[in-house]
């Protein structure tokens, strides 16, 4: 995949994402525009599957450039996250070196702390060069990892550097592209903020939702993407613990084609239930009155 240039404009952005399927407001697409004109990391909050994710891997495919992607979980660490030494090579490289005769101890410290033997995860992977121009850089659900961690990561967004003690210090040739996500199950600290550009990504407007599952589920009638969409719509006004996102729009309006359905009945929409609530006691709220009267509005518009 050869390398593009990057957009001159917010319409030649937006015009990128949508030729990729990503149907991006304008807003949207000024920000993440200005991140890349800026060499700014976006730092892109909202609830889980509205398609913030999705932003770096049309980039990515979009600019022709490498995806690397570190997904943060609770204690992760600089080991998983970006480097560590090859223990059992450098423990290796020791007992050859003793059974030779070299006892010279700064000689051998210096040789087993060579960059051979360091193992490079994501965020130092992203710092290297590459032909084909930086790559993007995904730092997903950040709030998952430890604020500590956290912390470790004001260096590299600051000056897309790391500090390897037995090393030194290694910078990007070129900033890579750099997209970090949360779902806010906790607030990011502002020192992180300060450093990127923030955007709000929210749940789409009906219209452009139901542009997206046109786009998505090409197979889709005019009739039942009309009548999903207001119906997801419709459940999001309801009192869940997790409200249908765009990811799980799409996977019913394809599981509803997979089944050959042509309109919204109470029957189907109880049997797929599960493509659109993930939770046990959101799927339990939806039965019965309740269900028929969300699919009666759902259905009535279409």
């Amino acid at each position: 995949m050869s390398a593009s240039a990057l957009p001159t404009s917010v319409d030649a952005t937006l015009d990128m994402l949508n030729r990729r399927g990503y149907l991006a407001d304008r807003s949207l697409a000024t920000v993440v525009y200005l991140s890349l004109r800026m060499g700014r990391p976006l730092f892109l909050e909202g609830e889980a599957g509205v398609g913030k994710t999705e932003i770096a891997k049309v980039l990515s495919a979009a600019l022709g450039r490498k995806l690397i992607r570190l997904q943060c979980y609770e204690g992760l660490d600089v080991a998983s996250a970006v480097y560590e030494w090859n223990s059992a090579s450098q423990m290796i490289a020791i007992r050859l070196a003793e059974a030779a005769g070299d006892t010279d101890r700064d000689q051998l410290s210096s040789d087993i702390f060579a960059e051979r033997y360091l193992i490079k995860r994501p965020l130092l992977q992203a710092l290297e060069h590459d032909a084909a121009g930086a790559p993007v850089l995904l730092i997903d659900e950040l709030d998952r990892a430890d604020e500590a961690f956290e912390a470790y990561l004001l260096e590299i967004l600051s000056d897309f550097q790391v500090t390897i003690p037995e090393l030194g210090t290694v910078k990007a040739p070129q900033p890579p592209i750099v997209i970090v996500t949360s779902n806010r199950t906790r607030e990011i600290h502002d020192a992180l903020k300060r450093r990127c550009l923030y955007h709000w990504v929210d749940y789409p407007s009906a219209e452009r939702e139901l542009a997206i599952v046109k786009s998505r589920v090409p197979g889709i009638s005019a009739k039942l993407s009309q009548q999903v969409v207001g119906f997801v719509q419709a459940l999001r006004q309801q009192d869940f613990y997790k409200n249908p996102g765009v990811a799980e729009t799409i996977d019913w309006a394809t599981a509803l084609t997979e089944l050959d359905a042509r309109s919204l009945t109470p029957q189907v929409v109880g049997d797929t239930l599960g493509a659109l609530l993930k939770y046990q006691d959101d799927i339990a709220r939806m039965q019965g009155d309740n269900l028929q009267k969300v699919l009666k509005e759902a259905t009535s518009e279409s």
